[in-house]
């Protein structure tokens, strides 16, 4: 097997395309290497109580995404990134979707350090206000969507 550089990790990457981690051949949607992204094992337990308790705004939008069709994706609840739990991920994509509530008023510095590390790994945070899942689900699907296509070009054809 031969190896290249893969700028976006410090993991070699091969030139064969398949899953390193499970062995799967590569689907022509991963746009993102996922399987390199970082996790604290020590957050499972706490991404798994996040995942039962979900607040409404959270459980909406899981009720719109969940199923793949309507995103021409997966999407993932409570995923744990480098020492952060996301609240829901688009794997192949590396897309982020952040439910912001009140909780989030005072974690200013906080959100940014988070979003910061995340875009290190060249992922794309996108976040949604939770009064806007609550009371217009529908113009948050279209923007999902946009967001969706938006970073789907963005992998394609980066800049």
């Amino acid at each position: 097997m031969k190896e290249k550089t893969n700028s976006n990790s410090s993991t070699p990457a091969f030139d064969y395309k398949v899953h390193p981690s499970r062995g799967e051949s590569w689907t022509s949607k991963s746009l993102y290497p996922y399987w390199e992204i970082p996790k604290n094992k020590l957050l499972i337990g706490r991404a798994k109580e996040l995942r039962k308790a979900g607040n409404l705004a959270e459980v909406l939008f899981w009720k719109t995404f969940k199923d793949k069709n309507r995103l021409g994706f997966d999407i993932d609840r409570q995923v744990i990134i480098g020492n952060y739990i996301a609240d829901f991920f688009i794997p192949e994509l590396g897309l982020v979707f952040e439910i912001d509530g009140s909780s989030h008023n005072d974690k200013v510095d906080y959100d940014l350090e988070r979003d910061m590390y995340m875009q290190s790994l060249d992922l794309k945070v996108v976040r949604i206000s939770d009064i806007d899942v609550r009371k217009n689900i529908e113009a948050i699907y279209n923007y999902v969507l946009k967001e969706v296509n938006k970073r789907k070009e963005h992998l394609k054809f980066p800049s």
